[in-house]
């Protein structure tokens, strides 16, 4: 007898995987899973696929070194090799990071899928079918699922601005303490300057409302209105690693060819040197102390 897979009993599937407490066997006549109460007989109950403890750590281990958001993975880390209470601390502390625990559970439920996937292909092979064709679900949009983004408000947002470049000079201890306030100096004075005579820009924010990080463009003076020079970008350290600077970019590019501008000029001394890679694979080129796109 065959079943047909659902995406309701996949999702089944994978709750019974995960429960080691209980076995769960798929009951073919009526397309769900059932306690088991005897052995599988392959023609109507059937064994689920292969999963234990270890399958489970190394799927979370997997996640974690593919993840970029710093201070998630720093404590993920600390939880898979602590050698106690592993799952239940990694759920404890995931669920502090709203954003990665949201990729968490893709990642989970992908993960999962293309073993059931597997199992399910081989039962289609007994049963004389054709394999399925299963697509993966891509978490590449979810920058949009988990994150706010308005348009920048002098009046709304300049406060919280001030704030992290401060925190963000701060943070730096690779540069002595006066070169740090020099730069620092610098940038909030081109920042203030820029927002006295307007600028325009894009706020990023956490589904919590959490302030996550910002980009702000200005052109440089009245004589040079084809040209937008960024006067702020940064995404705070909770968020990095999300995409959101990616998508911070990519809304102003997107804004200033809308408005006719032809070029957008990054200034180096502003922009974190871990943002450069970003910024290459977008097309900005490295020149005249900073990063030019031509649009």
């Amino acid at each position: 007898m065959t079943f047909a897979l659902t995406d309701e009993l996949t999702s089944s599937i994978i709750s019974a995987m995960e429960n080691q407490d209980c076995r769960f066997l798929v009951d073919a006549g009526q397309g769900c899973l059932v306690e088991a109460q005897c052995k599988a007989d392959d023609t109507r109950f059937y064994d689920l696929p292969d999963w234990n403890a270890a399958d489970g750590y190394t799927m979370r281990e997997a996640f974690v070194a593919n993840l970029h958001a710093p201070l998630a993975k720093d404590e993920l880390q600390q939880v898979l090799h602590s050698g106690r209470g592993v799952f239940r601390n990694f759920r404890n502390v995931i669920k502090n990071y709203p954003e990665v625990d949201k990729r968490w559970h893709i990642f989970k439920h992908n993960t999962m899928s293309a073993r059931i996937n597997k199992w399910y292909d081989s039962l289609c092979e007994i049963w004389g079918l054709e394999k399925l064709d299963h697509l993966s679900d891509s978490d590449e949009s979810l920058v949009h699922d988990d994150f706010s983004f308005s348009d920048y408000d002098s009046s709304a947002d300049m406060e919280q601005i001030l704030l992290n470049i401060s925190n963000f000079f701060r943070d730096d201890e690779s540069l002595p303490e006066d070169v740090q306030k020099l730069k620092h100096d610098l940038w909030l004075g081109r920042f203030k300057t820029a927002d006295s005579v307007g600028q325009d820009g894009i706020v990023c924010r956490s589904l919590s409302e959490d302030f996550a990080g910002c980009i702000t463009a200005s052109s440089f003076s009245s004589k040079q209105e084809k040209v937008m020079y960024v006067t702020c970008l940064f995404v705070t350290e909770q968020y990095r690693g999300l995409g959101v600077a990616a998508e911070l970019i990519a809304m102003l590019i997107n804004r200033c060819m809308n408005c006719g501008k032809k070029w957008i000029f990054m200034p180096e001394e502003f922009i974190p040197e871990i943002i450069e890679p970003l910024l290459i694979r977008t097309g900005f080129e490295k020149k005249l102390g900073g990063y030019l796109l031509a649009m």
